[in-house]
């Protein structure tokens, strides 16, 4: 590369070029993940669309959809006519001779005497064309409906890896945000701590608080710390685990952000959230508040991918069991061969005189009689597979109406927990003011004052929790009833290749 470069720079321009070089390189291969970190905090829907753009496992499931379709073009193969050349030449290096009656050429020759007769010259040259076209046959044309179905289940098995993929995502996000809010309690706990245990060292000064309340204090400010650098630990876990379901390079989660506040989120007016949590909640495939009752679970089982995908199978395996019965089926085809031989002896002269000709068209039939009860024991092996699929299909459509019903009873559950939460944490925080204002007074112990904050975190994270678990569980719900933000839009449209 520095070759390239003009011959009137000196040895600092050199350096500087390659510099500049190298870092667009590095640039150029962050991509995608840089930008996510550059335009600022990264919302729900952008890190959707991201993993769909650039999840490894969803490229992976891809890859086979493209190899599903590379098979459909294959199957066609056996319908239409295949044409074949094959051409060799032949250096006889001692020509095959036989031994023949001398009166066959005179008949004047004794009876018994024999002549050598050569056959063939030195060199032979053979050139046939030969053109089948299928006419009749029918485990051809089943077979290309199998591989029909086969890219449908690969299709389908691309959606449902999109689906988890989504729905990881989701939660990874979600987690991220209890992590922030853990950490950021922490930190108010560790604040509001020192701020006490200031005023108390104060107060022990003036002869107004003991020993003992400065040294409590000092124990709890001690436990606090190591749960805030747990807390943070855990916030650049999370961001991690996030920039790996995203495909990003591991240099760009670092400084991951995301969108949004667990505490802010108001679950009962979702209009008088901020833009990123009213995209927090927004972000559903099944609306909120349209969950549907118990008579239309089955209904909306049906869409879910993993039913889709035993129901394909189940229909892949049906025309498996009929493409061995069609083996009972006579086949018809039509042929027909071009051919063009030469001899000649000395030095080889390509297809020279003399040459022959042949050309010939014809019918096959061919009528499979007895094979010993292979074709049988092949049938009943098929038509177990295809009961098994049925079977395995009915019992994924109860599984999936117990998974939806317990989901929708989750998510319901937290809902009223979070509103249950949000009248604790006013509560919580009311309390630990007059704790506070009394303890400052001389009114209060420290005791109380240590309880009332303690009550205010566990209060705050609750809530939280109770938020996060019902976006966990409207996600998971998502999933299960087949009806993941984005996916239909993203599988539909876009080149894979």
């Amino acid at each position: 590369m520095i070759r390239r470069l003009p011959s009137v720079l000196n040895g600092e321009d050199v350096v500087m070029n390659v510099t500049r070089w190298l870092t667009l390189l590095f640039l150029t291969m962050a991509g995608a993940a840089q930008a996510q970190v550059a335009e600022g905090p990264l919302t729900l829907e952008r890190a959707v669309r991201t993993a769909l753009d650039r999840n490894p496992q969803l490229r992976a499931a891809r890859f086979g959809l493209e190899e599903a379709q590379e098979q459909v073009s294959e199957a066609w193969s056996s319908v239409f006519p295949s044409l074949d050349l094959s051409t060799t030449y032949t250096r006889n290096v001692s020509p095959a001779v036989n031994f023949l009656p001398a009166n066959i050429f005179d008949p004047t020759a004794d009876p018994n005497e024999l002549i050598s007769v050569q056959f063939g010259a030195d060199n032979t040259w053979q050139l046939s064309v030969n053109l089948e076209q299928p006419l009749f046959n029918a485990a051809a044309f089943i077979g290309v409906g199998a591989a029909g179905r086969f890219e449908a289940l690969q299709q389908e098995s691309v959606r449902g890896q999109a689906h988890e993929v989504v729905t990881r995502v989701r939660e990874s996000y979600y987690g991220l945000l209890l992590a922030q809010e853990q950490a950021r309690l922490s930190e108010n706990s560790v604040r509001r701590v020192r701020a006490s245990l200031e005023e108390t060292r104060a107060l022990n000064r003036g002869g107004l608080a003991s020993d003992y309340d400065v040294l409590r204090l000092e124990v709890e400010l001690a436990n606090l710390e190591p749960a805030l650098r747990q807390a943070t630990n855990a916030v650049a876990q999370g961001r991690r685990q996030l920039g790996i379901d995203l495909g990003l390079d591991p240099e760009a989660t670092e400084a991951l952000e995301v969108a949004g506040s667990l505490a802010d989120l108001d679950l009962n007016d979702p209009a008088g959230n901020d833009p990123a949590n009213r995209e927090l909640l927004a972000f559903v495939g099944v609306p909120l508040g349209d969950a549907p009752e118990a008579g239309g679970l089955a209904e909306l089982v049906a869409t879910r991918s993993d039913v889709r995908q035993l129901e394909l199978t189940e229909s892949l395996r049906h025309t498996e069991m009929r493409l061995e019965q069609v083996e009972y089926m006579p086949r018809l085809s039509l042929f027909g061969t071009y051919a063009i031989n030469s001899q000649q002896n000395g030095d080889p002269d390509f297809f020279a005189e003399p040459r022959a000709y042949s050309r010939n068209i014809g019918v096959q039939l061919t009528l499979p009689i007895f094979q010993g009860f292979r074709r049988d024991a092949r049938i009943d092996q098929k038509r177990a597979a295809l009961r098994q699929a049925e079977t395995q299909t009915e019992l994924a459509r109860s599984q999936g109406v117990a998974e939806v019903r317990s989901l929708i009873e989750r998510a319901d559950e937290a809902r009223d927990r979070a509103a249950g939460q949000g009248l604790a944490v006013q509560q919580a925080t009311r309390g630990f003011e007059i704790a506070r204002a009394q303890y400052r007074e001389g009114l209060g112990s420290q005791l109380e004052l240590t309880d009332a904050e303690v009550a205010l975190r566990q209060s705050e994270f609750n809530y939280a929790q109770a938020v996060y678990d019902f976006l966990v569980a409207r996600a998971r719900l998502d999933a299960a009833a087949g009806r993941v933000p984005l996916v239909e839009d993203r599988m539909g449209g876009r080149d894979d290749a």
